[in-house]
């Protein structure tokens, strides 16, 4: 079988390769950034300063009636554990939304019907606080949807959730990837395989 291979005669005319000082023995550096002038120097010296000067000023908050956008670790692992139980299932791994939605406690802030948010019930641009009474797991998919709204149904919401038929064995392979073993939860009853 023949193929038909084009020679390439001069791989790149215009452009020497980086690192070559084939041009007037111009280093890489040197022909990308114009050398340094004492003027440009000193105005470099005085921008950085100032910024260094303004993040010096910042200070995390000590101020209990502060209210981050987001919720503190301590927050979602109680928000987690608000979260309804899936019976037969180790609750630090799999639970379900509000609406019924089967959520995987590793995947989180992603797209798909497994995944989830911590919510805010109210939302923050509308004067929700970032505590657990306002944090609810959701379905991402839903959360995204609902948006800032608070006057959306729970049945709209329901219309909005990623449907998704996950089976034991379905879980069971999520469980083996994500953490390298499979836990039952206590309330599984029935036989075990041991």
């Amino acid at each position: 079988m023949r193929t038909n291979r084009r020679k390439r005669t001069n791989p790149s005319p215009t452009r020497p390769r980086p690192g070559n000082p084939s041009e007037s023995g111009a280093t890489r550096n040197s022909r990308f950034s114009p050398p340094p002038s004492s003027s440009s120097t000193l105005v470099d010296r005085e921008f950085i300063t100032e910024e260094l000067a303004a993040f010096e000023s910042l200070q995390v908050s000590s101020d209990p009636n502060s209210n981050p956008r987001s919720f503190s670790y301590n927050v979602k692992r109680q928000c987690w554990e608000k979260a309804d139980k899936i019976k037969g299932r180790d609750p630090d791994r799999w639970r379900r939304d509000p609406l019924g939605n089967i959520v995987f406690r590793k995947l989180v802030g992603c797209p798909g019907c497994l995944c989830h948010d911590y919510d805010h019930i109210v939302p923050y641009s509308k004067g929700g606080k970032s505590t657990l009474e306002n944090c609810q797991v959701l379905q991402a998919t839903v959360n995204r949807s609902k948006g800032n709204r608070t006057e959306i149904s729970k049945s709209e919401l329901i219309q909005k959730s990623s449907y998704c038929r996950v089976s034991g064995r379905d879980m069971d392979l999520l469980e083996v990837s994500a953490y390298g073993n499979v836990r039952r939860g206590q309330d599984s009853g029935g036989c075990n395989i041991q």
